[in-house]
């Protein structure tokens, strides 16, 4: 992790701690669970909260091509980092809550969701708005993977009870700081015909 990725963390979770989440970017081994089910077979891949790219990298070293992905980032700076570092990608620069009213692809055709965002620290009205704009886009079959700090799942059970999700624990790594846990988030059953941005 390149020293300037470090800093350029600490500096906005000083100024924003309860959107960034977390002191420090996340670790090789985390980027490398979080994503080792997706491939260049899964296509397009939203990824949420980004920051400097850990994720991001992991998803190219896996076979991702880097036009595949669309990284919705929140914050400026990092915004424009990942810009610059990933020329080929789309960036879209906006919270992830807008996924519920914003039509960033042409139906639902993503293959797998990666998410950087801190949902333990979002409340259980803005999760499921953001749930509802991910699987909206997400095709019949493919999963978000989410990251949490410890050992339980970072969305409440009654958002996913509503939303007919079911997540389950994929792995853990103490190799991580503070260690981490990763979750695999799908659909309970087909509801491919149903669009959660207008309900």
């Amino acid at each position: 992790m390149p020293a300037n990725d470090a800093l350029s963390f600490l500096m906005a979770w000083t100024l924003a701690p309860f959107r960034i989440g977390s002191v420090t970017p996340s670790s090789p081994s985390l980027a490398a669970l979080i994503t080792r089910e997706i491939g260049p077979e899964t296509g397009p891949v939203l990824e949420l909260g980004p920051g400097t790219g850990p994720f991001t990298r992991a998803l190219l070293e896996r076979g991702v091509q880097e036009k595949d992905l669309t990284l919705v980032e929140a914050d400026p700076d990092f915004a424009s980092l990942l810009t610059r570092r990933f020329p080929a990608a789309r960036v879209v620069e906006m919270d992830a809550v807008g996924l519920r009213h914003l039509s960033l692809f042409d139906g639902p055709n993503v293959g797998a969701a990666v998410s950087g965002l801190p949902f333990r620290l979002i409340s259980p009205r803005k999760s499921s708005a953001i749930l509802q704009g991910v699987f909206a886009n997400l095709r019949p079959g493919a999963a978000l993977y989410q990251f949490t700090f410890g050992r339980r799942c970072p969305f409440d059970q009654t958002v996913l009870d509503r939303l007919d999700l079911e997540a389950v624990r994929i792995g853990s790594t103490f190799r991580n700081f503070p260690p981490a846990t990763v979750y695999r988030v799908s659909r309970i059953k087909n509801l491919s015909t149903y669009d959660w941005r207008f309900s």
